[in-house]
C-alpha cells in the first residue's frame, strides 16, 4: 500500500496535513480530497493524482467510493422518510373527505328538523364547510404533489448514485461523483417539511341544536377546545407511578373532561407514526392532572398525549410527550436451573418428577440423534448487551441438592430493585443474588458467590441471612412477599418487607464480579416481580443508613 502523507484539496489552494487517526472521509458540502503518494511498497514513487501514478489516484478514489455510499445511505434514508409521510398525508385526504362527509351528513339531519327557521343559516354553515374542507384539501394537495416530486427527483439522483458507484473504474467518476453531491447539497428532499399543513379534523364545524328556538338565530358552530400542554416540569415518574400534569393555553369553562392515552415504547423521541404498542386510553378525567400506579415499566419509555373535551365535541390532542421509565427487567433461566424446577417466565414450581421426565426426555433425544433445538436457534438466543447468554445446557445445569435458578441479567453497576413471592408452605425457599460462576452443586449462602435470605420450613422453622456458609438468625416476622435492593457500586444489598418496605437485612460486601438475581426452592413455588422501580422508601432507608455501620459484617 502506498504511504499517504498528505491530503490536498481540488480546486483550493492550501493543504491540510493529517495525523495518525484522522478522519479522512469527506462531508456533505466538502470536496473531494485528492491524496500524494511519497512512495509505494518496493519503489519511490512520487507521483501525483492525474500524473503517471496509480497510487493517488486508487486513494482518491477509495475515499469519494466512501464519500457516495454515505450518500447513498442517506437518501435512503430521507426516501423512506417522505414515503411515510406521503402516506400519511394519503391518509389525511381521506380523513378530510371522510370526516367532511360526516359532518356534513349530520348538519343536513338537524337542518331537516327545522327547516323552516334555520333555511338560510344551513346555507351559510354549508358554504363554510365545503369552504374549509376546499381549503384543507388545495394544501394537502400541493403539499403531496411537491413531496412526490421531490420523491422522484430523489429517487432518480440514488439511481445515478448507484450506476456511478458500479462504474467506478471509469476516468470520469470522480467528476461525476463530485457532480452528484452538489445535487443532493440542492435536493429539494432535504428542503421539505414532513409536518402536514393543515389537520384533518373537522370537528369544529359541528354543532349543537339542542337550545331553544328563540336562540336559533344567534346560533354559531361550537368553539373546540384548545389543546392542552403537558408540564414535563411538573410531571413525575417514581415508584412505578408516573404522575402527568398538563394546563389548558387558555382559560375554557366549557371544558368538561380530559381524556388521557399512553403507550410503552422503547424508541426515545417524539412517538412514531407507527408503534408496536397500542395506545391506552383512560377517559372522564376531571381535574388537569392524572397518575398511573402500579405500572410494570418493561419498556424504556412510555409516550403520552391528552386532549380536553366539552359537552359536543372533543378538541386536538396535546404534543405528544416521552418520559423515561427506567428499571430493572429481567427474566428466570429456565436452561440452567434445577431439573426439578419447573419455570414459566417469571414463576417457578418444584416439581418432583422433573429429574425422571428430563432423563426420559434425553434418552429419546440420544436415540433420535443430535438435532438443532430451536430454543437454542440464533433467533431465539438474542439478547441484550447485559443479558447472559443461555450457555449453560445440559451438563451445568444445577442438580444435586441446589434446587436454584439465576435471573438472566447481569447486575454489574448502579441500583436495581424485584420483589419475590413465596408460598408460605415451601419446605424451604431463599433469594438473593449470586455470582455467574456459582458452582453446579453450591446451594445459595453456602459459597462465597452467593448472598441470600432462606427460610427452612422443615422440621423446624427458621428464618436466616446466609453468605459464605455463615448464617444470623434475622428475629423479624416472616414476610409473605420480599424485596430485594442492590446497590452494586456501594456494595450493599438489603432484603425488605416488599408490603410494609420495613428493612430485614442488610450485606455490605465489595463485589468483584457482576452478579444476577438468584432462588432457590424446595417442595414449593414463587412468583418474580421485575420491571420495578426502586421504591422511593427504600432510597430514603439507604441514605438514612448509609452513615451506619452494618450488623451483619460477619456475613460478608
Amino acid at each position: 500500500m502506498p504511504r499517504l502523507t498528505r491530503l490536498r484539496r481540488r480546486g483550493g489552494d492550501g493543504a491540510a496535513r493529517l495525523g495518525v487517526g484522522e478522519d479522512r472521509s469527506p462531508r456533505l458540502g466538502d470536496g473531494f480530497w485528492a491524496p500524494l503518494c511519497l512512495g509505494a511498497r518496493g519503489g519511490g514513487c512520487a507521483g501525483r493524482t492525474g500524473g503517471s501514478c496509480e497510487h493517488p489516484r486508487l486513494g482518491a478514489m477509495g475515499d469519494q467510493k466512501e464519500a457516495l455510499r454515505k450518500i447513498i445511505t442517506t437518501l435512503a434514508v430521507k426516501n423512506e422518510e417522505i414515503q411515510n409521510f406521503i402516506y400519511a398525508l394519503k391518509q389525511m385526504l381521506l380523513n378530510v373527505e371522510a370526516n367532511s362527509n360526516k359532518v356534513q351528513e349530520d348538519l343536513e339531519v338537524e337542518f331537516q328538523s327545522l327547516f323552516s327557521l334555520l333555511d338560510e343559516l344551513k346555507e351559510g354553515m354549508l358554504m363554510k364547510i365545503k369552504q374549509d374542507r376546499a381549503s384543507r384539501i388545495y394544501e394537502l394537495q400541493n403539499q403531496l404533489a411537491a413531496c412526490t416530486k421531490a420523491l422522484e427527483s430523489s429517487e432518480e439522483l440514488l439511481e445515478t448514485a448507484n450506476q456511478t458507484l458500479q462504474g467506478a473504474d471509469n476516468q470520469d467518476f470522480p467528476q461525476a461523483a463530485k457532480q452528484i453531491k452538489d445535487s443532493v447539497t440542492m435536493a429539494p428532499a432535504f428542503r421539505l417539511s414532513l409536518k402536514a399543513k393543515v389537520s384533518d379534523n373537522m370537528s369544529h364545524l359541528m354543532v349543537d341544536f339542542a337550545q331553544e328556538r328563540r336562540l336559533l338565530q344567534a346560533l354559531k358552530f361550537l368553539p373546540v377546545p384548545s389543546a392542552p400542554e403537558i408540564d414535563l416540569g411538573e410531571s413525575l415518574v417514581a415508584d412505578n407511578c408516573v404522575t402527568l400534569v398538563w394546563r389548558m393555553p387558555d382559560e375554557d369553562s366549557k371544558i368538561d373532561h380530559y381524556v388521557l392515552e399512553y403507550r410503552r415504547t422503547n424508541f426515545e423521541g417524539p412517538p412514531r407514526l407507527k408503534e408496536d404498542q397500542p395506545w391506552m386510553v383512560i377517559e372522564g378525567i376531571r381535574q388537569t392532572e392524572y397518575t398511573l400506579s402500579g405500572l410494570k415499566f418493561d419498556m424504556k419509555y412510555m409516550n403520552f398525549r391528552v386532549r380536553a373535551c366539552n359537552k359536543a365535541v372533543a378538541g386536538e390532542f396535546s404534543e405528544p410527550v416521552t418520559l423515561e421509565t427506567t428499571a430493572f427487567m429481567f427474566r428466570l433461566d429456565a436452561t440452567t436451573c434445577h431439573q426439578n424446577l419447573r419455570v414459566e417466565e417469571l414463576s417457578v414450581e418444584w416439581d418432583a418428577m422433573g429429574g425422571k421426565v428430563q432423563d426420559i426426555k434425553a434418552r429419546e433425544k440420544d436415540s433420535k440423534g443430535r438435532t438443532a433445538s430451536p430454543v437454542n436457534s440464533p433467533a431465539r438466543c438474542a439478547q441484550s448487551p447485559k443479558r447472559m447468554p443461555s450457555g449453560r445446557g445440559g451438563r451445568d445445569r444445577f442438580t444435586a441438592e441446589s434446587y436454584t435458578v439465576l435471573g438472566d441479567t447481569l447486575i454489574d453497576g448502579g441500583e436495581h430493585y424485584w420483589e419475590v413471592r413465596y408460598d408460605r408452605d415451601s419446605k424451604a425457599f431463599a433469594a438473593g443474588v449470586a455470582y455467574r460462576s456459582l458452582g453446579r452443586f453450591d446451594q445459595l449462602g453456602k459459597t462465597p458467590a452467593s448472598w441470600c435470605l432462606h427460610l427452612n420450613n422443615w422440621l423446624q422453622v427458621s428464618f436466616t441471612a446466609k453468605h459464605n456458609n455463615k448464617a444470623r438468625t434475622l428475629d423479624v416476622p416472616l414476610p409473605d412477599c420480599i424485596g430485594v435492593h442492590c446497590d452494586f457500586h456501594k456494595g450493599v444489598l438489603s432484603f425488605y418487607n416488599a408490603r410494609t418496605k420495613q428493612l430485614l437485612h442488610t450485606f455490605k460486601a465489595k463485589f468483584n464480579q457482576p452478579l444476577l438475581p438468584a432462588f432457590m426452592v424446595w417442595c414449593g413455588s414463587f412468583q418474580v416481580s421485575s420491571g420495578l422501580q426502586v421504591p422511593s422508601s427504600v432510597q430514603c432507608l439507604q441514605k438514612r443508613n448509609s452513615a451506619t455501620s452494618s450488623s451483619n459484617a460477619s456475613l460478608t
